[in-house]
């Protein structure tokens, strides 16, 4: 074989492993909030906000507020950004970020909320 193929090879290699490795970084899993204590990556967790317990920062642009996971489990989750503006009417909310210190500091909001286009009473 000639040397030409051997390096052009030995350089697709490198860019599979290399694409392969940052891939695997960038991946947040889904986890339950006892996982979310656990774990010192990024990860996400999803769960119903409740009603009431908001309190956005303005000035600071921070968004403090109560979410009760699947198992019933609740925990404060912090997060410095704009507040989404359909955060009221959400199903449900997925942050991504890190469980650190008691609370969930979020990177991240993901608000999922009843599909505009469903037929009332549905």
């Amino acid at each position: 074989m000639k040397p030409k193929y051997i390096i052009g090879i030995i350089i697709i290699v490198v860019f599979i492993v290399f694409a392969a490795i940052n891939l695997s970084k960038s991946l947040t899993p889904y986890v339950s909030l006892d996982e979310a204590k656990k774990s010192k990556k990024v990860v996400q967790v999803k769960g119903h906000r409740i009603s009431g317990s908001e309190y956005f920062d303005v000035e600071n642009k921070i968004l403090r507020f109560q979410m009760m996971d699947d198992k019933g489990q609740k925990f404060e989750v912090i997060y410095n950004g704009i507040k989404p503006a359909n955060m009221e009417q959400a199903e449900e909310i997925v942050v991504i970020g890190r469980y650190i210190q008691g609370r969930f500091e979020a990177e991240q909001l993901l608000v999922k909320c009843p599909s505009k286009y469903q037929a009332e009473g549905v």
